[in-house]
């Protein structure tokens, strides 16, 4: 079974989910499966309506959640050590090895298994 959204309208009822939950402070763990799970929809619909053919790899997958959190290059350099990885991984000059992607993965609050390809 092939779950998806398949109008704008039910994409844009997602992202206000996405946008609520995001702002949750305390989430349950349901709370977190659903926000894991509408994000990867969410990817989903876009890569599908946006981009016909292109497949989720762990850099859309950081480019989204960047764009759904307001995260700049700079709010990254923090969280993975330095300037130069931060850029090169926004950049997808870098591979995101498992130490990495839990890191990402706390820092989103998402499953690192997002990241991984």
């Amino acid at each position: 079974m092939s779950v998806r959204f398949k109008t704008e309208e039910e994409n844009e009822r997602a992202l206000a989910v996405v946008e609520e939950l995001m702002h949750v402070q305390n989430r349950t763990p349901e709370e977190d499966a659903l926000y894991e799970l509408l994000i990867v929809l969410i990817e989903k619909f876009e890569e599908d309506f946006y981009r016909p053919g292109s497949a989720s790899t762990p850099h859309s997958m950081l480019l989204f959640l960047m764009e759904q959190q307001e995260v700049e290059p700079r709010d990254l350099v923090e969280v993975v050590g330095s300037e130069d990885v931060a850029f090169e991984l926004v950049n997808g000059e870098v591979e995101v090895n498992n130490e990495l992607a839990e890191v990402l993965g706390d820092f989103f609050k998402v499953d690192s298994s997002l990241f991984q390809g």
